[in-house]
């Protein structure tokens, strides 16, 4: 296969986002020799950014998931992985000088690669009640690590039951004076070992079977409206901070035109992290998958970067011919 020349200025792989699977693609992309650089976005906070401890990641016992992320971004650098700040927009296709090149336009300007990774993960979800909205940064949170201590010694409720949940919620009980749990359901569905921790912490208070619909006050969060959904009976729960985990949705509206989504707008990727178009691969939180968690956004990077690598070859026509006897 002849080989063929890359136009100045194109990178062999672009990663978007800069999270555990954005990171590790980098790693694995820049240590297989490929020219790399990955855009991470500064306006848009990463599910392990937020997270105060992150204990079930093989090999470490307990770490910050900002020291986690540093942690993965050196790594990567010390491999010669190059690292761009901005927010995608957009990304087309175009041929140039004989290949099929990917343009990525964000608020800088435009940058193109051969291939790219999408790693943007995803961001949390909105109850989408009144005074949500209203009252965001005046109470209303989804980062317990980045505003639990603006609520020393106050009343404080947490929203979800899922082990991010529960794993805040027993946070924030370093900072407030009471935390509530509130959870839709009558069980919380978060690993048994962190429910038994919220259950034998002092600060911590259950309201399960509830639902929040309506979070008021005057400049301010002052209160919480309830709703049992056995009884329908509502009540106030005074509260001076309400920190919300119900889940997330994946951070993919720039390529929702480019290639194919699934009804919950997550990438669908096979199991090389291919997606419905040649060229673009992806990974972590922002794909279609059963279990949200660092190990497995690293896991996918890893796979993302060494699919890409290969198409990039092919690409190229370096790739390492396959024996044929």
């Amino acid at each position: 296969m002849e080989e063929k020349r890359v136009p100045e200025g194109v990178y062999d792989i672009l990663i978007i986002g800069g999270g555990p699977a954005g990171y590790t693609a980098g790693l694995y992309a820049s240590r297989g020799g490929m020219n790399t650089s990955l855009i991470e976005s500064l306006s848009v906070m990463g599910q392990a950014t937020m997270t105060e401890v992150i204990e079930n990641y093989p090999g470490i016992d307990s770490i910050n998931g900002f020291d986690m992320i540093m942690t993965f971004k050196k790594q990567a650098e010390k491999f010669g992985l190059k690292t761009l700040q901005g927010t995608v927009k957009k990304i087309f296709r175009q041929e140039k000088e004989g290949l099929s090149i990917w343009k990525i336009e964000d608020e800088s300007g435009s940058h193109e690669a051969l291939s790219v990774i999408i790693a943007t993960g995803a961001s949390p979800k909105k109850l989408g009640v009144p005074g949500e909205a209203e009252f965001a940064g005046k109470g209303v949170s989804y980062c317990a690590t980045c505003d639990g201590a603006f609520f020393k010694e106050k009343d404080i409720a947490v929203v979800g039951g899922g082990d991010t949940a529960i794993e805040e919620a027993i946070y924030l009980t370093r900072f407030g004076k009471k935390v509530t749990i509130i959870h839709r359901r009558d069980r919380l569905r978060a690993a048994k070992v962190i429910q038994e921790r919220a259950i034998n912490n002092g600060k911590i208070d259950f309201v399960l079977s509830s639902v929040v619909e309506e979070i008021s006050g005057s400049d301010k969060v002052e209160k919480i409206i309830l709703s049992n959904k056995e009884t329908a009976e509502k009540r106030e729960l005074k509260a001076d901070g309400i920190f919300i985990f119900v889940g997330w949705h994946p951070n993919t509206d720039f390529v929702k035109e480019v290639i194919e989504l699934d009804e919950h707008n997550a990438i669908i990727a096979d199991s090389a992290m291919k997606t419905s178009v040649k060229g673009i691969f992806a990974a972590g939180d922002c794909c279609r998958k059963v279990l949200h968690q660092v190990v497995t956004a690293a896991g996918d990077g890893a796979v993302a970067a060494y699919s890409a690598q290969k198409y990039v070859e092919e690409l190229k026509g370096t790739a390492y011919p396959e024996r044929t006897g």
